[in-house]
């Protein structure tokens, strides 16, 4: 055996080492089971953060179209460009409205001087039998309306003139126009000049229906851009909605967040997106344990501890919990170990 063992020393150095690493693991194992299973009671500052995601939205924002179709005669902005309140954008080519509004006013004067004979003819027929005098109504009722129409006429051709040409009812930038470019024909959906009012972005955010329960206007929020990541901005909640939004999968309700000035000075964009942090609740140097350490019998909650190296229940005064921790009104002191 011991002549064995001489020439296969190499095998008794493998076993031992094998045995020797097998009994380290072990060993770490164990001790890494106890600290996952044990919590040492202390005192901490608590807080219920909620964080919301969204993305940057506007109060004003348009989206400008003619109501008619036509050429495109004058495009006078472009994209990223600052426009005024009222200020023309796009017009059509207005010629074929202005040569009908000419017609429609001269029918309009034809039908006037013919209303105005009637009404000389009418009023002169008293001398006349009854049934020439209705002929005569007649006639003259249907002047009145040849007249109405003209006057009808007149004013539709008068309001397209008006609508040949956008104005903008916000001051912002031009953020997108489908059709920059003058001379070509346009449908009313085919030329579209949208607006934005950059003094007015807020952040929105969804809540779900078990959040926004414990929402309340004027709430402060700590807000992160993703494309700032290692800046915080502040946003003041303003605006929770009352009705849940559409084209979710949940239930969840709109929230706004008015930013700062630092914050809109900054080049924020329309849809960048980010997450807003609101402290719900905070408590202040209190005991507090993991819920999961808690347990409950018929005599009311407890946690477990060892005495004499047996593991024995202790009864405490439990207080609300806030992200997964629970206050400790009575019960457990500072610096006793508890175990799962």
């Amino acid at each position: 055996m011991i002549k064995f063992l001489k020439k296969r020393w190499y095998f008794v150095v493998i076993i031992l080492l094998v045995v020797g690493y097998l009994y380290y693991r072990n060993s770490v194992a164990t001790v890494a089971a106890n600290k996952e299973n044990s919590f040492t009671v202390k005192r901490t500052d608590l807080k219920n953060i909620l964080t919301l995601s969204g993305q940057i939205a506007a109060d004003e924002q348009v989206a400008l179209k003619f109501q008619t179709s036509g050429k495109l005669n004058w495009v006078g902005v472009k994209e990223g460009q600052a426009v005024k309140k009222y200020q023309a954008i796009a017009s059509l080519d207005s010629r074929d409205v202005k040569n009908r509004l000419t017609k429609y006013l001269n029918s309009y004067a034809i039908q006037r001087n013919s209303f105005d004979a009637t009404l000389e003819n009418t009023t002169s027929q008293n001398s006349f039998s009854q049934a020439v005098r209705d002929d005569a109504r007649r006639i003259f009722d249907n002047n009145q309306y040849n007249l109405n129409n003209s006057v009808l006429d007149v004013e539709y051709q008068n309001l397209a003139l008006e609508y040949s040409t956008l104005y903008t009812p916000i001051e912002g930038v031009v953020t997108h126009i489908s059709s920059p470019y003058p001379g070509v024909n346009i449908t009313p959906a085919g030329a579209e000049f949208d607006i934005v009012n950059p003094k007015t972005i807020y952040f929105s955010a969804s809540a779900d229906q078990t959040d926004v329960i414990n929402l309340k206007e004027g709430m402060d929020g700590n807000i992160s851009f993703d494309s700032y990541p290692d800046q915080v901005f502040k946003g003041k909640l303003y605006f929770i909605g009352f009705t849940p939004q559409t084209n979710e999968t949940g239930t969840v309700y709109e929230t706004r967040f008015r930013l700062d000035d630092s914050t809109i000075n900054l080049p924020i964009k329309m849809g960048m997106t980010a997450d807003a942090e609101l402290n719900l609740k905070e408590i202040d140097n209190v005991l507090a344990v993991p819920t999961s350490f808690l347990k409950k019998d018929n005599k009311g909650s407890y946690v477990t501890v060892k005495v004499n190296n047996k593991m024995t229940k202790k009864y405490v005064e439990v207080g609300e919990e806030i992200n997964g921790n629970n206050v400790i009104k009575s019960g457990l002191t500072e610096g006793e170990v508890i175990y799962d």
